[in-house]
């Protein structure tokens, strides 16, 4: 599969924008989270909004589902779609009730399948999202009592989108299933709501290796070789996942 982040940033990074990605896998193209740089960064790589097959929600902070409402309004006025959207069983009232209610609600429009194919998803059941595509949610901790979940693709890549630090659960996907990892990094310590530097660091140098840094800070300049076996993902660049590897991407798409 390949991959292409669409941002790499914290929530509150500029230069690099939100953490959300694009996954594509023979021919389906999915979007992982809409943050509120999200349409903003599909423009500036040309992607065209029908041209994603689906969007899978790992939880409701602005910087994972903050551009939805304006990927809803397009979808339904501008290319008169209703796109499927992938959404963990426990999100699909929250999302709706706490935060695209207040902008998405209209008289004819009360309600979020009446903007999206809404497609739930469970913890511990993988889903087929497309032919050779499939995940499994897995709820991690982010934020004390916020529901929010890691995802683990084809059983063979894991992409934290917010997760305090875990070592064993990330070790077990290395050295167990052979899992590359998207990890979300904070520089500063002490990590409250996310894992940092620090923590990673503190993680076997096998593992390390099998780990990619995402959701920094916009001074990640000054942490560049100061991340020991772990590298950094690059906003904007089209990797592609397969056998254990990260390179890029020989694809002449974005």
């Amino acid at each position: 599969m390949d991959i292409l982040m669409l941002g790499t940033g914290n929530a509150f990074a500029k230069k690099y924008y939100n953490n959300n990605a694009l996954l594509y896998q023979n021919g389906f193209t999915l979007l992982i989270d809409c943050g509120i740089t999200a349409p903003l960064s599909l423009h500036q790589i040309g992607q065209p909004l029908d041209g994603i097959d689906a969007a899978l929600i790992t939880h409701i902070h602005a910087d994972h589902i903050g551009g939805l409402e304006e990927f809803a309004f397009r979808m339904k006025f501008q290319y008169g779609e209703r796109p499927v959207l992938y959404v963990p069983d426990k999100l699909a009232a929250p999302l709706w009730d706490h935060s695209l209610r207040g902008g998405l609600w209209q008289e004819q429009s009360q309600k979020l399948e009446d903007y999206f194919e809404v497609r739930r998803i469970r913890e511990g059941v993988p889903a087929v999202l497309h032919d050779g595509l499939t995940v499994e949610i897995i709820r991690t901790e982010h934020i004390p009592g916020k529901i929010s979940y890691s995802l683990l693709f084809n059983n063979s890549f894991f992409y934290t989108a917010d997760m305090r630090f875990h070592p064993e659960l990330v070790t077990d996907l290395v050295r167990n299933r052979g899992c590359v990892v998207f990890h979300d990094c904070q520089f500063v310590t002490p990590g409250a709501v996310h894992a940092t530097l620090e923590e990673l660091l503190t993680l076997p140098e096998d593992v390390q290796s099998k780990i990619y840094l995402m959701h920094y800070a916009d001074d990640k300049d000054r942490y560049e070789g100061r991340t020991g076996r772990m590298k950094f993902i690059e906003q904007h660049v089209r990797y592609t996942i397969a056998n254990g590897k990260v390179e890029p991407s020989t694809s002449s798409r974005p």
